[in-house]
């Protein structure tokens, strides 16, 4: 073999190898992923349970993504923190609000979606409720590490967060350093009014899955790029015949 054809063949099969491992790579993915959504799907569809188990539960296991939850406590309007958040196509802001319990320790709740005009919580004030009020709702893990560097800081000073820091919001929640947060935090559900605002039930429990789509192009790339080399190689070795 020339030494042009060996350098074509050994680049083919490197080529080909990392197609390959890519395509493999996102059948991983793909396993993971169906995974998850069904261990979320069960969840969400799961026994409601107590604040109490819920802690209970997050002591066990540290994970408590998506397990639904009842609770009482009142709200601290005073301390609303906002996340910037789409819905419905309209960009705006998750109302999050430190829920007190009867103990005096806080749950960060969020209390759904507002457009960005009613971000200042005079604009809404019949969703200002006031006294003991029950929440149904999901139980979410805190996120502790900033997803990405593309999402902007968080603006604490205007209490505005681009990603949901769990330590960064559980500070401004407090009202002096004794208050205890607890480790998780809660999406409220579905409004029992209609047209109140924030807009509650919106949490996210659908997950994009196009690992197939992307195992199946990778390992089509693969293919193709066999069938083209070996073409090549073919026609070339015909010529030099």
């Amino acid at each position: 073999m020339s030494r042009s054809n060996l350098l074509i063949v050994s680049t083919m099969i490197v080529s080909i190898a990392i197609l390959m491992a890519l395509g493999s790579w996102q059948v991983a993915r793909l396993q993971w992923k169906e995974e998850l959504i069904a261990q979320t799907n069960a969840r969400v569809l799961g026994e409601v349970r107590t604040l109490d188990q819920i802690e209970l539960l997050w002591e066990q296991k540290r994970d408590v993504d998506y397990t639904p939850v009842k609770l009482e406590g009142i709200f601290d309007h005073s301390r609303e923190l906002y996340y910037y958040n789409t819905w419905n196509g309209k960009a705006g802001w998750n109302v999050i609000t430190p829920l007190i319990l009867a103990d005096d320790r806080i749950v960060l709740l969020n209390r759904g979606f507002v457009p960005s005009a009613l971000q200042d919580k005079n604009t809404r004030q019949r969703g200002l409720v006031a006294g003991t009020v029950e929440i149904t709702g999901l139980a979410r893990n805190p996120v502790l590490e900033k997803p990405n560097s593309l999402i902007p800081d968080n603006q604490l000073p205007q209490r505005e967060f681009f990603w949901k820091s769990y330590t960064q919001m559980a500070e401004l929640a407090r009202t002096d350093e004794v208050n205890q947060v607890l480790a998780f935090m809660i999406d409220q559900g579905k409004n029992k009014i209609e047209g109140d605002y924030p807009v509650g039930g919106t949490t996210r429990v659908h997950f994009t899955n196009n690992h197939l789509q992307y195992a199946v192009t990778w390992y089509g790339l693969g293919l193709a790029l066999f069938v083209i080399g070996s073409m090549f190689l073919y026609g070339r070795r015909k010529q030099s015949a």
